[in-house]
């Protein structure tokens, strides 16, 4: 964890050091070296591009605790044993700089505890910063305060995590297990309790408990299988050791199924067995019953699953408690028991509902948060229904629901959130979203159930995108269409936003409400037209995808893509021809047209091309270097239908430039975009002038890359038509059938390209790829 946390800072362009035991034996830095070669072999991948492992730097307590006076920020994350750490805190204090702040990474352990055992005069730089694994990836990062913790510490801080690091920052009160972990590993309990009571599978639970409930697909026990069932085990321990007080407390036993496995080594996926375990191809469950492993299936019963698919709450939930299927019964069951756990904990656990609904959703990945959910389902009628069960002793505690669940506030907005906030219940009162300064970067946060932010005004709107403001003087366009695909309709809505911009604002943004960025062209409106082999329409639509690109190249105010998600295919070709790209370190960009055995035709393969031409230019030799290092990389990118996995890969490969702006938050991206769309206009922008005199590499360029495409085909690395798709790439990337060293402009570039994808989309094997992948949503490797 603390190399992964390492990882992540370097990611955001900070200075990190990792420190380890060292080694008793050879290189004393060979366990800290260990740790840091190996994010290499993680996945998902802890790091944005893997040469910033080079950026860690290695050190071991022996001899580099000097080090640490340097640093601003230190971040225990070692064993959840209070005894160690305060041996750690009692090594490092000496070394710490005056101002620099020491955080626990602890999951769950009391901070008033830890804080005890810090130095009295470092108490008030002391705080705990839980990060969720993996660090990279999961938004969700709580900030404990310990008893003595300065206030304005933790404001910079949650200011520092949030903006540098990208995290979704919850204020947790110091309880055992904190927000999210206290109640989402109480619904883990839950499940597995009412697992047993009636009777049903895990692969049965997991296929009702994962995205048929709007929960992540690892569901429960999968997601048991991946923490740990060693480390879930310990958790469930530290609950029943930690709250002695809690009335659900006699629940917080290892389940005997889960003892087991961990007393027999079945540990989940890093000991290869445990909930589940892979047989060959096979994926197998555990049947407690027989003792042994089964083929996984998972079947839900489909009058479950019809209710399931009912979009109202209130009525899904209502069936589900009235239905006698026993799938029915434990879903309603564990709904009710995560409800009424929150609510009993609500004042000791969290400032405010909003607090514990972010918690769930960023750290375990549900799609609304247990007080959400109950809203959404008619607050009142559902705690009606919760309080006859715990009546009926049907609950796993017999406490009442706390009394402001039917206050007169609470009442009042018909649940926890309303407009002027989220209920506290510790306050009794609606609180609003915190006021820190960070917070006005976010024009448009992660919203909860019922919040509304200003849609800002409209300039004009169709059913494929809409042009609006915030602010006067930059426009912003945001698509309508499914995953933001790009066809006709988008891209006369972008010229027509181009001319509206030019006429009346001072910047352009494309901007979208929602992840992905696009998934690019749409091919299910174009094909049609290749079905019918209407080529002139076909060519027209390609034609004027390129006008498009060309259009944002040479506007004469500013543009800027503001990218988040995936930004596949059209949607790059976009992105590398807007003036700026500001864009969340998740962002997955890449050309992927040759997978359905097409070339980028919006631009993005000519664009390559010059790009190619201004790195032989800038090169050390003044433009006399070979084209083939710099068209090497370019076509196996567009070749292999290479995407990014980070925005920082995405520079690497090429996608964005090196003054784009990467963004570690990605709610933060439409302020920096408006900002930079404003920094440029401010500076008296003028659009870039056409390329002229594009050096070029033509035949020689063209048979060089051949060679390397017939070594791939004779060893099986791609098919013979995989082939003659990158073929084609080849010649637009070289400029054609010219001599090398030749020199083209632009246009030559983009009439090539758009003939090039013409050749391709008349051949029979691309138009047979298009149909399979619109079928089926997966490649066809003809």
């Amino acid at each position: 964890m603390g190399a992964q946390i390492a990882a992540h800072l370097v990611n955001a362009g900070v200075p990190a050091v990792l420190f380890d035991l060292p080694a008793k034996e050879g290189d004393p830095y060979g366990i800290v070296r260990k740790g840091i070669d190996g994010l290499a072999k993680l996945e998902p991948a802890p790091l944005g591009t893997k040469d910033l492992a080079a950026k860690i730097v290695p050190a071991h307590y022996g001899a580099d605790l000097a080090l640490l006076a340097e640093c601003d920020l230190v971040i225990e994350a070692i064993a959840e044993r209070l005894d160690w750490k305060r041996d750690l805190y009692a090594k490092i204090a000496p070394h710490l700089g005056p101002t620099a702040i020491l955080a626990s990474n602890t999951s769950g352990l009391s901070l008033a505890a830890l804080s005890d055992a810090v130095p009295a005069e470092l108490r008030s730089r002391f705080c705990g910063i839980h990060f969720f694994n993996p660090p990279r990836y999961m938004h969700l990062c709580e900030l404990i305060a310990g008893p003595s913790s300065d206030g304005a510490m933790l404001d910079a801080l949650e200011a520092f995590l949030t903006t540098t690091l990208g995290k979704g920052v919850i204020r947790a009160k110091d309880t055992p297990n904190f927000v999210a972990n206290r109640i989402g590993v109480f619904s883990v309990i839950a499940a597995m309790l009412h697992t047993q009571r009636f009777g049903l599978g895990f692969d049965v639970v997991d296929a009702l408990t994962g995205p048929a409930i709007g929960r992540a697909k690892s569901a429960t026990f999968r997601t048991v299988d991946v923490v740990g069932l060693d480390t879930t085990a310990h958790v469930i321990g530290t609950m029943r050791d930690t709250l002695p007080d809690d009335p659900w407390r006699p629940h917080f036993e290892v389940p005997a199924v889960l003892a087991a496995l961990v007393a027999k080594g079945a540990l989940g996926q890093k000991a290869k067995a445990g909930f589940y375990r892979k047989q060959g191809r096979e994926i197998q469950v555990l049947d407690p019953g027989a003792g042994d492993y089964r083929a996984s299936a998972g079947v839900v019963d489909p009058e479950v699953a019809a209710i399931l698919a009912i979009a109202h709450p209130g009525e899904k939930l209502g069936k589900l408690r009235a239905h006698p299927h026993p799938q029915a019964q434990f879903l309603w069951a564990i709904f009710r028991d995560v409800f009424h756990y929150c609510a009993h904990q609500l004042a000791s656990i969290a400032d405010n509902a909003r607090d514990v609904d972010l918690a769930i959703r960023w750290g375990f990945g549900w799609q609304m948060g247990p007080f959400e959910t109950w809203q959404a389902a008619g607050w009142a009628e559902v705690a009606g229904w919760i309080a006859e069960d715990v009546a009926a002793k049907k609950s796993l505690a017999a406490v009442p629901l706390p009394a402001w669940v039917s206050g007169a506030k609470v009442g009042a907005a018909k649940g926890v959130h309303a407009p002027g906030g989220a209920y506290s219940a510790a306050q009794d009162a609606f609180v609003p979203r915190s006021a820190l300064p960070v917070y006005r970067r976010q024009r448009y946060p992660d919203p909860v159930l019922g919040e509304r932010f200003d849609r800002g005004t409209t300039v004009f709107e169709t059913d494929a995108l809409r042009m609006w403001h915030l602010e006067q003087d930059v426009a912003i366009v945001s698509f309508r269409t499914k995953q933001h695909t790009i066809g006709d309709d988008v891209l006369d809505g972008m010229l027509r936003a181009l001319d509206e911009a030019e006429r009346g604002f001072a910047g352009l943004v494309i901007w979208q409400t929602k992840e992905p960025f696009s998934f690019g062209a749409n091919l299910a409106t174009l094909a049609p037209a290749v079905q019918s082999g209407r080529w002139d329409t076909v060519e027209a639509v390609v034609a004027r995808f390129q006008q498009t690109s060309l259009r944002l190249r040479y506007s004469l105010i500013p543009t800027v893509a503001a990218v988040r998600g995936m930004a596949l295919g059209g949607s790059c070709e976009f992105i590398m021809h807007c003036d700026r790209a500001v864009a969340a370190l998740e962002s997955y960009v890449g050309l992927v047209e040759a997978g359905v055995g097409l070339l980028p035709g919006g631009g993005g393969t000519k664009e390559f091309a010059v790009r190619a031409a201004d790195a032989v230019k800038q090169g050390p030799t003044g433009g006399q270097a070979d084209h083939f290092p710099f068209l090497r990389a370019s076509f196996q990118t567009i070749a292999m239908a290479t995407v990014a996995k980070s925005a920082l890969e995405a520079k690497a490969l090429g996608f964005l430039k090196d003054a784009d702006v990467v963004v570690t938050h990605p709610h933060e991206i439409l302020h920096v975009a408006i900002g930079q769309a404003r920094a440029m206009a401010d500076s008296g922008y003028r659009p870039p002038l056409p390329p002229v005199g594009i050096p070029v590499a033509g035949r020689t360029g063209i048979a060089t890359l051949e060679m390397m495409l017939v070594n791939m085909r004779e060893g099986g690395f791609i098919t013979a038509y995989d082939f003659e798709v990158a073929l084609a790439i080849a010649r637009v990337l070289c400029g054609g059938d010219v001599d090398a060293g030749s020199t083209v402009d632009e246009r030559w570039l983009v009439e090539l390209e758009r003939a090039e994808f013409m050749a391709l989309a008349q051949d029979p094997r691309t138009q047979a790829r298009i149909a399979h992948t619109l079928a089926t949503g997966k490649p066809l490797r003809n």
